[in-house]
């Protein structure tokens, strides 16, 4: 099973605030650590929406918004792609991301979001959904 780990935007994320030269190599431990596992997938940081744009297309007419975003709740500053067994082993990596996290930059506390990625067999007749 593959799952997505989204690490959530923050004020600092958005104010293009870049991570601490200790956070990054924790972050380049764990996920040295996690190659070795055999599970990483990928995993990457976003830069700062102010650098991005939102596409939009109704009633055949296409918008784009130049960033920032407002809603930094609902932005995301990075992601890890993993391929686990299960929901609760890609939980458990994502817990060690978040305590990195918290440890380092957000004392205050910090959110992870852990979604699955759908596969060809979703789709089959009789596939999950």
């Amino acid at each position: 099973m593959r799952f997505m780990i989204v690490v959530k935007a923050s004020k600092s994320t958005e104010a293009g605030v870049l991570p601490s030269s200790a956070l990054l190599a924790k972050m380049g431990a764990l996920n040295a650590e996690m190659a070795a596992a055999g599970v990483l997938l990928g995993a990457e940081g976003l830069q700062a929406s102010s650098k991005g744009a939102r596409v939009s297309l109704a009633h055949g007419k296409r918008t784009v918004v130049d960033g920032p975003f407002t809603e930094s709740k609902e932005l995301i500053a990075g992601f890890t792609m993993v391929e686990v067994a299960s929901k609760d082993e890609a939980v458990a990596w994502a817990s060690r991301i978040l305590e990195l996290i918290v440890a380092d930059e957000a004392p205050e506390g910090a959110e992870i979001e852990v979604r699955k990625l759908f596969e060809m067999s979703d789709f089959a007749p009789g596939g999950a959904r």
